[in-house]
């Protein structure tokens, strides 16, 4: 199986940037679809992001389309968010996800391994 990891956190002020990476290990990365979710304290995990196995497809929530890019790098079995124009309510716990599914989705069923998560909080 594969272990992600994620990293890059941290306290922002509104209009800032802040990049998450996800660093897997265990398995061959490139045979997994990598989604971002995040958890703000007492609401449900969110989806953010997903990629596919070779980086061509995309997807994003509504609420960060524009603003968040999801990309990978298969060589350094790596995912990064890139989020620019931040905002209070981005403030949460985001995690990354790995999918040995065909179909991604924006679902967190579809997602088999999961990371510990980081901590990113904008400040108003």
């Amino acid at each position: 199986q594969v272990q992600v990891g994620e990293s890059g956190g941290g306290l922002v002020q509104t209009g800032g940037s802040l990049r998450l990476s996800c660093a897997a290990s265990g398995r061959t990365f490139s045979p997994y679809g990598m989604g971002w979710f995040r958890q703000a304290p007492g609401k449900e995990r969110e989806f953010v992001a997903y990629i596919s196995r070779s980086g061509g497809t995309t997807h994003y929530a509504d609420s960060v389309k524009g603003r968040f890019t999801i990309s990978r790098d298969n060589a350094k079995n790596t995912v990064y968010l890139q989020m620019n124009s931040l905002k209070p309510e981005d403030t949460a716990v985001y995690y990354c996800a790995a999918s040995d599914g065909v179909i991604l989705t924006p679902s967190p069923l579809t997602y088999k391994y999961w990371g510990q998560g980081t901590q990113v909080t904008v400040s108003s």
